[in-house]
Formats: structure tokens, sequence, C-alpha cells
């Protein structure tokens, strides 16, 4: 907190609904920040929100389309930030990056804290989820750190598999305001914002494309997604390069992801079904281009097809 308040920022906060905002002030009082609630609101129909892609209205800071009125203040403020209603959630923006995808600040705050935090144990583990962006191993591996992959879901961070001093478990759930303020701390103490350290990443460890898209499943077929075995999966290439593995359990705790993961070289996908919808969930990344990722989606869907023995709508 000192590093934030001798730094001169001037920082933009958002609580989604005032929620958070109990958490803004006394921060603001006690420490003497230069914070502005830019969304003083408490209304319980969120009414006041940009809805999403769909024309819903959702409390999700990771959308560009519900955090719009945010990001048009990104020139207005060296680092702006919100919370979903109940604080387990962080949308980052910046001049430069507008809204952060979330996996591209994880791996800005992995690296920051492990080369900033002489205190903590060189044997802490970092821990990240299947389905989370490659650079946060890229970023890891560089430094020399063990990485844990496990299921998606809090509660499969159990101790040591996570960022803390004294090798516990630390997760960002209901932490939302840490990360915010940890987005501060980094421009404050070296000068640029995370936006600008994520292209210094993107410059050593090439450009990351990420997407996630939703895809109609039968309750039949998600019972049959979910007890996939790797031996399912008959292809040997990803988008044109070998696979490497086929997963269905994590590799950092062996434990059911609940889906599939399948790896090559500059790709993967992860599908799993949704808990209450009737749909399933691709996730893809590249480090290659747009067109690779597009490759690896189209792939992804017909690997699960072929995988379940039927056809999945697309």
């Amino acid at each position: 907190m000192d590093a934030i308040r001798g730094a001169n920022l001037k920082l933009g906060v958002d609580p989604l609904g005032g929620a958070a905002r109990p958490y803004w002030e006394p921060i603001n009082s006690i420490y003497g920040l230069d914070i502005v609630v830019v969304n003083p609101t408490i209304d319980p129909t969120f009414s006041f929100m940009t809805v999403d892609h769909d024309g819903k209205i959702r409390m999700d800071c990771s959308s560009p389309y519900a955090m719009a009125s945010l990001v048009r203040l990104k020139d207005q403020y060296q680092v702006a930030f919100a919370n979903d209603p109940d604080s387990d959630r962080h949308g980052i923006v910046t001049p430069v990056a507008g809204l952060m995808n979330p996996n591209h600040f994880l791996a800005v705050a992995i690296r920051y804290l492990l080369t900033s935090r002489p205190q903590w144990r060189q044997n802490a583990v970092i821990g990240k989820t299947v389905v989370s962006s490659s650079m946060i191993d890229r970023v890891v591996k560089k430094l020399g750190r063990e990485l844990r992959e496990v299921p998606v879901g809090f509660k499969w961070f159990v101790p040591g598999s996570f960022l803390r001093r004294d090798g516990t478990v630390w997760t960002t759930d209901k932490d939302g305001p840490i990360m915010d303020l940890l987005a501060a701390e980094i421009t404050a103490r070296t000068g640029k914002n995370p936006g600008e350290h994520y292209l210094e990443l993107t410059a050593e460890f090439g450009t990351s494309y990420y997407t996630r898209i939703d895809a109609p499943a039968t309750p039949e077929q998600k019972a049959k997604l979910q007890k996939l075995t790797p031996e399912a999966v008959k292809e040997s290439d990803l988008a044109g390069e070998p696979i490497s593995a086929k997963l269905t359990r994590a590799p950092g705790n062996n434990a059911p992801i609940g889906g599939l993961k399948v790896v090559a070289q500059s790709g993967w996908f992860a599908a799993r079904p949704s808990g209450t919808e009737n749909i399933y969930k691709i996730y893809a990344e590249s480090f290659k281009s747009q067109t690779h990722l597009n490759a690896i989606v189209s792939e992804a869907q017909e690997m699960v097809n072929n995988a379940l023995g039927s056809r999945v709508r697309s």
C-alpha cells in the first residue's frame, strides 16, 4: 500500500453494482490513495450495466461488452479495475491494453510476484487450471519454478499449490480487490502498467491467441464427455502438429478434469461440459496465429464429435 500511496497514481474503480464499494471508500480514506469510484450506483436490477455479447446483463468483469463503460475511461486513469458483486473476479483496464484478458494479467502478476518477493520460499509451487493460458507455463519455466496444473475450480488449489510465502494456498477466490491493488502496485513500483508488462511477455514468449466458445450438447453427451478416456481420441495431430498429450486427468494432482484436453507444441484445446446448461465449453489457445487458433477450434469440435461417437451440433 505504501508503494501505491507514494507513486501519485490515479486509479478508477467500478464496483459493478456497489457490492464492493464499502471496501474502496475506507481504503481510499485510510491510505490516502487517489481512487475514484466511477460507478457509485447501487441497483439490484443492474440496469446501469452495458449488456454482454448476447444482449443479457452479466456481472462479468472479464467481458469487454459488460465492461464497456469502464473501458471507455481507460485513458483517464493509469489503472482502472472492477470486481463482480461477490468480489471474486477482477477486470483490469490499462491505457495500452484496454480490458486485459484475465490470463494475461495472471501471467504478469506471477512474474512480478516471483521476482519482487524475495522473502517467499524458492520451492513455492505455482498453480493453474487446465484451461488457463500456456503463457503462464512459459513464465514459470523461465523463472525456474514448478508448475502444478489442476482441474477447473477453486477447490483444487490445495496446500502448496499456489503463490504464498509460507507455501500454503492462495487463490483469487473472493480476492478480486487484492488483484486490483496488485495491478496498482505493479504500476507504482515498475513505472509500467500491467498492459505494458504483458507486451514484454509477448515479445519474449510469443503472442497468445486464446478463446472460449460454447457448443450445444445433450445431457447424455455431457455425461459421456465427462467420462472420456485418452484412448477415445484417435487423432494423432492437432492443427498440423503432432499431439503430445491427451489428458482426462490433471497432471498436477491426477484428478479428473471432467472432460478432455489435447496438447501440441504450439497450441491446445480443452473441452468440458457445463454444470448448469446443455452446452459444453471449448477452451483453445495458439501461439502461432488466429488462423491456427481457428483450426484448433474446428478440429477440437470434430475430435469431441468423434470421441463421443455422435454428432454434437456446432
